[in-house]
C-alpha cells in the first residue's frame, strides 16, 4: 500500500507499507532528499535480496521518527544503494510499534491513536505510477527495489 507519511520531519510520498517485510528500507532518493549524509549512518552488513534476487549491500542504518498524526515511533531504516520507484518501505517493525493493523482489501492502515482509530488510506494512483515506473525501468514489468529476506 502506497502512503503518505511524515519522517525525519518531512511529508514523505510514496512510502510502501509492506506488511509482509521485516525490515524498513531507505532508497537514495529520501537519503539524500533528507540531506542525510554517509557519517549519519550506522554501521549495517547484513546483506539484503533485491526483488530480482541479486544480493544487496546495505550502506548502513540510520534511526529516524516517524510520524502519523500526534503518533511518532522511532524506526532503524536500512539505507540501500538500490533503485527503487518507492522512496521507503516500512514493514512489521513499524506497525507493530504503532499497533496498527492494514488490510489490503481495504486499502489502509487502522491504528489507536487517543481513545479512537486513526486511518491512514493508499493512494492507488501513486500504487500504479510507482508500477508503471518500474516496469518501464526493468523491461519486465517487476521492481527492482530490495525485499527484507536477510541472507
Amino acid at each position: 500500500m502506497m502512503m503518505t507519511i511524515r519522517i525525519g520531519g518531512y511529508d514523505v510520498k510514496r512510502v510502501l507499507v509492506d506488511d509482509g517485510s521485516g525490515a524498513e528500507i531507505m532508497y537514495p532518493n529520501l537519503f539524500n532528499g533528507l540531506k542525510l549524509k554517509d557519517e549519519d549512518l550506522e554501521k549495517s552488513d547484513s546483506p539484503l535480496v533485491a526483488f530480482n534476487g541479486k544480493q544487496v549491500i546495505p550502506r548502513g542504518m540510520i534511526r529516524l521518527p516517524v510520524q502519523v498524526e500526534d503518533a511518532e515511533v522511532q524506526v532503524n531504516f536500512i539505507v540501500v544503494r538500490a533503485y527503487s520507484p518507492y522512496t521507503a518501505i516500512l514493514a512489521r517493525p513499524w506497525l507493530h510499534a504503532m499497533e496498527a493493523v492494514s488490510s489490503t482489501l481495504q486499502v489502509m492502515v487502522k491504528y489507536p491513536i487517543q481513545g479512537r482509530v486513526g486511518i491512514l488510506h493508499s493512494s492507488q494512483s501513486v500504487a500504479r505510477q510507482c508500477l508503471m515506473s518500474a516496469s518501464i525501468r526493468t523491461g519486465q514489468g517487476s521492481s527492482t527495489g530490495v525485499t527484507t529476506k536477510a541472507l
